[in-house]
């Protein structure tokens, strides 16, 4: 075999990094959900709507053992389950308002531990790190990306109009915004198209088809608004949403802003992740009690572009 030399280095590396994560699991996981229940959490919030079926062959799950963790998830309102529409012998599973918490709780549990392992690296190792990490990740995900062309644009007229629907369908699909929250938004936008001296929007695309969207807004000479970042939910995975948020960025720096920040909500836990990413900082909360039927919690985040290199 001709490649036994590069098969033995990734089972090496393979068994040390397991060993680095296993560790890492050993304090977050088992109080009270072991890995493969939060790992069912997890996928459950990233693929709202998702089957049982979709997670356990996502996952490599047995069929028995995914069997039970639903039935345990349904009966203490982890999850909750609706008939599909297009298949009624499909249920769909979703993340519960308590589901929701346990998941945000994991998450910040997994940060608190994986900043605990690399508190003590510099500043360039941890570059180092990161870069390697994103370059396994894009190697192995090539194959899947080279049969999609991912493509960033300013937006054209016609546009906007597709921003506010991904917002408000999203959002209402997912999280049972009402009117008030699409209302906002499309508020938002005609703003934006009469004064955007000082701001841009993007839009992605997939092999010509929009999937998403980013913004920026002039607060004032020294300081911007990232808002409208959106994305459509079957397109998760394929590094849009870093390629979006780069975007702006850069953006705000080619404009001289010192500062950006943005608003979210605390239910929003991948963009919440992103954010972290990219050095944002909450800094501010507020309840909303205008979009849902239950109270949310609003999130400032912001990000001093003087600390950004």
């Amino acid at each position: 075999m001709e490649t036994i030399q590069y098969v033995e280095k990734i089972r090496k590396f393979n068994r040390y990094y397991a060993n680095v994560l296993g560790k890492i699991d050993q304090e977050i996981y088992n109080r009270p959900f072991p890995l493969t229940e939060a790992r069912v959490i997890t996928e459950i919030s990233i693929r709202n709507g998702c089957t049982a079926t979709d997670v356990r062959e996502n996952l490599g799950i047995d069929r028995g053992h995914m069997s039970r963790i639903v039935q345990r998830f349904e009966e203490e309102k982890i999850i909750f389950k609706e008939q599909s529409s297009d298949d009624k012998r499909q249920y769909l599973l979703y993340l519960t308002d308590y589901g929701i918490e346990i998941l945000n709780q994991l998450v910040e549990n997994a940060n608190i531990e994986v900043d605990k392992m690399i508190h003590s690296m510099s500043k360039s190792d941890l570059t180092k790190l990161t870069s390697s990490m994103e370059a396994i990740e894009s190697i192995f995900a090539k194959e899947y990306s080279s049969r999609s062309e991912v493509s960033i644009r300013t937006f054209q007229p016609g546009d906007v109009g597709f921003v506010a629907h991904l917002h408000g369908r999203m959002y209402d699909k997912t999280y049972n915004f009402g009117r008030m929250f699409e209302y906002y938004v499309m508020k938002g936008l005609t703003e934006f198209l009469i004064h955007n001296d000082g701001g841009e929007l993007w839009i992605a695309e997939v092999d010509g088809k929009m999937v998403g969207s980013i913004a920026i807004t002039k607060f004032n000479n020294n300081v911007a608004q990232l808002r409208w970042f959106v994305l459509d939910e079957n397109y998760h995975g394929m590094g849009i949403g870093k390629k979006l948020m780069e975007t702006a960025i850069e953006f705000c720096k080619e404009q001289g802003y010192k500062h950006v920040f943005l608003w979210t909500v605390s239910i929003l836990v991948t963009a919440r992740y992103l954010y972290q990413k990219y050095n944002f900082r909450l800094t501010e909360e507020q309840p909303n009690h205008e979009w849902s039927g239950s109270e949310l919690i609003e999130e400032r985040w912001d990000l001093d572009l003087s600390d950004e290199k």
